[in-house]
C-alpha cells in the first residue's frame, strides 16, 4: 500500500456546536480511518477537552489532541478559501448544491491548487443554522430517506471522509471484481457471440421468425453487459464445441 495516499490532508472537518463528546470522538475516528486529521470544533455543548470524546476515539486521540477550538463559526472559517456545508434537507437560502462525490472532487481540485478547504457539520439535533450556512460557499446534500433524514454526526463525517479517500484509492470496478484476470477484447466477445448465434440458430432457438430480430438484439445486449474474461470466452467456446460435436454424433 502506498502510505503517501493516507497522509494528513489540508482538508478540515468543522463541527459546529457538537452536543455529545461521544460523537466528537467517533467523528475523529472516522476522520483518521480515511486520512483526515484536521478537526475544528466550534462551541461544543459539553466543553473541551472532553474525556468521553477521548474514550470514543478508539486510538484516534491525536486528532482530538490537535483539534482547534473556536467560539464562533466565523472564527473557525476565517483562514479557509472554500467551505462546504453539509445538510440532509433543502434550505431557504439560494446556494449551489453538490453530491458528496462531486463535492469531494471539487475539494481535491482546490487543495491541489493550494487552497484551504473545510466541510462544516451541524449539531446533532438541528443541523446547521441558516446563519452558519450563509457563510459556506456550497451545500453538500447527502441522499437519505426523506421520511427519516436525521444522520448521526459521526455517520455523516464518516460518509464524507470515505468519499474523500475513495477518490484516491478506488480500484475500477472491473479490476476489483476480476482481480488476477484479463478482460476479453470486444473482438473476442463478438467472435463468441457470432458462434453462439450460429449454434443456437442451428437448433431453431431464435423462433418464431417474426420475433427473431428482437431476440437476437437482446442476446447480443446480454453479452455486452457481461464483464467476460479471456478464460470465460474460452469456456464458452468449449461449451459450443461440445454442443456441435454432440450434434454431429
Amino acid at each position: 500500500m502506498n502510505k503517501d495516499k493516507w497522509k494528513n490532508s489540508k482538508l478540515s472537518i468543522i463541527l459546529i456546536g457538537p452536543q455529545m463528546g461521544e460523537n466528537i470522538g467517533a467523528s475523529a475516528r472516522a476522520m483518521l480511518n480515511f486520512g483526515i486529521e484536521n478537526m475544528r470544533i466550534v462551541n461544543p455543548r459539553d466543553g473541551w477537552p472532553n474525556s468521553r470524546a477521548k474514550s470514543m476515539s478508539a486510538g484516534a486521540g491525536r486528532v482530538l489532541d490537535n483539534a482547534q477550538l473556536f467560539n464562533k463559526t466565523s472564527e473557525a472559517l476565517s483562514d479557509l478559501n472554500f467551505v462546504f456545508a453539509t445538510t440532509a434537507r433543502t434550505r431557504d437560502l439560494s446556494k449551489e448544491v453538490m453530491s458528496p462525490e462531486r463535492a469531494m472532487l471539487y475539494a481535491r481540485s482546490l487543495i491541489q491548487e493550494g487552497k484551504n478547504v473545510g466541510f462544516m457539520f451541524g449539531p446533532e439535533s438541528s443541523g446547521l443554522s441558516n446563519e452558519d450556512i450563509a457563510q459556506a460557499n456550497v451545500l453538500v446534500s447527502v441522499p437519505v430517506n426523506p421520511d427519516f433524514s436525521s444522520l448521526n454526526l459521526s455517520q455523516c463525517v464518516l460518509l464524507l471522509a470515505y468519499e474523500w479517500q475513495r477518490q484516491v484509492t478506488t480500484i475500477p470496478p472491473e479490476i476489483m471484481t476480476l482481480a488476477g484476470t484479463e478482460l476479453a477484447s470486444i473482438k473476442e466477445i463478438q467472435s463468441l457471440v457470432d458462434r453462439s448465434e450460429e449454434a443456437l440458430s442451428a437448433r431453431n432457438f431464435f423462433w418464431p421468425k417474426d420475433k427473431s430480430e428482437s431476440m437476437l438484439l437482446s442476446f447480443r445486449n446480454m453479452f455486452s453487459r457481461l464483464k467476460l474474461t479471456k478464460m470465460d470466452v474460452q469456456i464458452f467456446h468449449g461449451i459450443f464445441k461440445a454442443m456441435e460435436k454432440s450434434r454431429k454424433d
